[in-house]
């Protein structure tokens, strides 16, 4: 691309090496969770939410089990404003739920954010300033010591302010735009916020370093966590935060080595919605821990729910392929991945394992409420014969030999190419209907009678085009007597008779499924099924549907 030189990395590395979270393999334990989706998700919606529906989503993130929720900037907008008041006047904030508000430090959005938190439980005040390069040079056009002093005021004015209004507060600072700071001047104007409140083990303070734009690879990112982690005043009265955001994709990543370098604490939003290309997802960010056996402390265990409020409140659509949450994110179209999910769900419910390990799924589905059937293995003209058979296996009882499948699978695929769509679970089942059950034509069976005593003989009667006849035959036994009346009568030559049966026991417990296939004189093998109350029956049956199978093509070729 010809423009590339206009670019350059505008972030600032440690001014020593900061590479400890390295040696870490992964996250031990859950940071404390603060939701945004009401302050950075809100305010990045086309159309905002109304009071209504803020109330139903801060009642929401409380039952995932968030215990810090932002929930607005109070001294934007009225609309903000009277949600906090709601929630306070109306006590709907639980014991162990800490709101957070966010303020910029400007003496008069100070003011009027102490002035919505009166009689607050318990509430986190967030002062920011913008510290970057960017910011003091293009927008506020002020010196470092300028954009210093802008900081500690803010500090001072919130313990005057707090210590004049009722309610019970934290205090929280940010360098915006941390990511394009001089990683020494960051330093510099947090210890010196710090140095005004004084934090203690009883009145802990928040510093959060937010990537408010993402500008380098995640691990430079940690290292920069890591190095203020190790640095700042106070450290053990100081709860290190993050608030990525995703402007190069890489908000999770972000995050996950941010905690390995010694953060404590995450904001974000479910799902990722913010401002540009978003915060980070909190619900991938978690739902990784889980996977890795590490309890998260938020409940997604009915995940699809929670994506229906999101998106009936928000407008937002989530992505089928959005991890943990999109509709086709446990889904395998391609037929080899369909084959290795369904040989792990099997080995699974035989070995009955500890651990989760089957094949492309990372964790369970249903431990998020989703369902194996219809979420796991979808059938489009790239399945295979493992996935087809899987859910004829799974929904309706219909256990295929294995060279049935590969026979069957072929079928379903042209059709599903041919029509140019994905087939529903109830369409792949009519066609396996239609192509191998009880079929009837050109031949019939009508009844049968089977003379077991010396040889056996079974005397059937059966309809064709002709009309009713009566055919017999002999053989080794009750089915191999009844093949060779039906070769006899139709003149056709076939061997190898495949053969497997078993319970029909999803649907009709009282019926026997029999499956059979027959190979030509020019190796082409026929496939039949048959379903009966009686095995017998079903397996004759079974024997017709292959027969017929093989004089439809017989006389289609002629």
């Amino acid at each position: 691309m010809k423009n590339v030189d206009k670019y350059a990395r505008g972030y600032f590395m440690p001014p020593e090496a900061s590479l400890k979270w390295t040696q870490k393999e992964y996250i031990t334990e859950a940071p404390t969770w603060c939701s945004v989706d009401l302050r950075d998700g809100n305010q990045a919606l086309i159309v905002p939410m109304n009071l209504e529906e803020k109330l139903e989503y801060f009642k929401m993130l409380v039952e995932i089990g968030f215990k810090e929720i932002e929930v607005g900037f109070p001294a934007a907008s009225e609309t903000e404003f009277t949600f906090l008041r709601t929630l306070i006047e109306q006590n709907l904030i639980p014991e162990d739920v800490t709101i957070q508000v966010l303020t910029q430090s400007r003496e008069h959005i100070i003011r009027k954010t102490f002035e919505s938190l009166k009689g607050a439980r318990k509430a986190v005040v967030h002062l920011y300033n913008s510290t970057s390069v960017a910011q003091r040079e293009q927008v506020f056009r002020k010196s470092k010591e300028e954009i210093v002093n802008i900081a500690v005021t803010g500090a001072k004015l919130l313990k005057v302010c707090a210590s004049e209004t009722e309610g019970n507060f934290q205090f929280q600072y940010s360098p915006e735009s941390f990511t394009g700071t001089e990683i020494d001047f960051a330093l510099n104007i947090c210890n010196q916020v710090l140095d005004v409140w004084q934090p203690t083990a009883e009145n802990p303070v928040i510093i959060n370093l937010p990537a408010t734009v993402s500008m380098s690879m995640p691990h430079v990112y940690a290292s920069q966590i890591e190095y203020m982690s190790d640095h700042l005043n106070y450290r053990e009265n100081v709860i290190l935060s993050l608030h990525p955001h995703n402007d190069r994709g890489t908000g999770v990543a972000d995050a996950e080595l941010g905690m390995l370098a010694g953060a404590q604490r995450v904001e974000g939003t479910l799902f990722g919605n913010g401002e540009r290309t978003g915060n980070v997802d909190i619900v991938t960010l978690a739902l990784n821990m889980y996977s890795h056996g590490v309890d998260p402390k938020l409940n997604f265990e009915n995940l699809p729910t929670i994506l229906s409020v999101y998106e009936r409140l928000t407008k937002m659509r989530v992505s089928e392929r959005h991890p943990y949450g999109g509709e086709l994110v446990f889904t395998a179209f391609s037929g080899s991945h369909q084959d290795a999910i369904a040989k792990g769900m099997k080995w699974r419910e035989e070995k009955e394992p500890q651990h989760w390990s089957v094949p492309y799924l990372l964790i369970d589905p249903l431990d998020i409420g989703r369902q194996y059937e219809g979420d796991i293995i979808r059938i489009n003209s790239q399945s295979g014969k493992g996935g087809i058979g899987y859910i004829l296996q799974q929904k309706y009882g219909l256990d295929l030999p294995q060279k049935m499948r590969e026979h069957f699978g072929y079928c379903v695929k042209n059709v599903s190419d041919h029509q140019q769509k994905e087939l529903l679970p109830d369409e792949i089942y009519d066609i396996f209907n239609r192509e191998y059950v009880n079929l009837n034509t050109p031949i019939e069976l009508v009844k049968y009678r089977i003379n077991d005593e010396d040889d056996f003989e079974t005397i059937a009667v059966v309809r064709t085009d002709d009309g009713v006849q009566e055919i017999t035959g002999t053989g080794s036994g009750r089915l191999d007597s009844i093949s060779n009346a039906l070769q006899a009568y139709l003149g056709l030559e076939y061997s190898d008779l495949s053969y497997k049966e078993h319970a029909l026991e999803i649907g009709s417990k009282s019926q026997a499924v029999s499956y059979i296939g027959i190979t030509a004189s020019d190796s082409s093998v026929y496939w039949g099924c048959g379903i009966d109350v009686d095995i017998m029956t079903s397996s004759i049956k079974a024997l017709f549907s292959a027969v017929n199978q093989m004089s439809r093509s017989v006389n289609k070729n002629n």
